[in-house]
């Protein structure tokens, strides 16, 4: 990714359809951010359809192009390729949720995304984190990156961690790394990259 979100989503559909249908979203550009605020001072200079299709054409497009023809490469050469999305937000958002959201919410799009063994595999080890909660396609169930480019059936499986900001920094000004806490959860996090790595390794092509 070359450009900021509040430019253009890389993670939303092109057409901008919500991901999530009677839910609060942001739109493919943005012209709010998480707390409702608007993004620019006026409404005149919010982008208009044809900026919209320009950011489309210049980021979005050439981004996905590139990941697909990665993950194809990947596949062809291993029968077996990974993409792991990984996302941190705010524990506690109104606009999106109800109370604090679960520290480590893994989204395979309902099951579509990625094969439902490393799925299970992954809930289990999150779930085993001290002192961390988890869940499996809860309140975030995948973005477009999840849904789109993940094909359990032709061997690209697909995961999204969406993890609170809470569980490695501040989630207020002055938007401190904390490095004590971050330590906490790291070695779940390598687990989780690990089981990812190991389920690759059982899957490759060694014909």
């Amino acid at each position: 990714a070359t450009h900021s979100r509040y430019v253009i989503d890389l993670n939303r559909p092109p057409d901008g359809a919500s991901l999530y249908p009677g839910r609060s979203v942001t739109a493919l550009c943005p012209v709010d951010d998480f707390d409702g605020e608007r993004i620019y001072l006026q409404a005149a200079d919010e982008p208009a359809e044809a900026e919209i299709a320009a950011r489309r054409e210049a980021v979005w497009q050439p981004y996905h192009a590139k990941l697909a023809e990665e993950l194809a490469r990947i596949r062809a050469a291993h029968g077996v390729a990974m993409l792991w999305d990984a996302h941190s937000i705010r524990s506690v958002l109104p606009r999106f949720f109800e109370g604090r959201l679960p520290d480590l919410n893994l989204g395979t799009a309902d099951g579509a995304s990625c094969a439902p063994a490393l799925a299970g595999e992954l809930l289990d080890i999150a779930r085993e984190a001290p002192g961390f909660s988890a869940v499996l396609n809860g309140r975030f169930k995948g973005g477009h990156i999840t849904r789109a480019h993940g094909c359990p059936a032709e061997g690209v499986h697909a995961v999204q961690l969406e993890m609170t900001q809470c569980s490695y920094m501040q989630e207020a000004l002055p938007f401190d790394y904390l490095p004590e806490r971050a330590a906490r959860i790291q070695p779940t996090l390598e687990r989780l990259l690990r089981a990812t790595l190991d389920f690759a390794g059982r899957h490759i092509d060694r014909s």
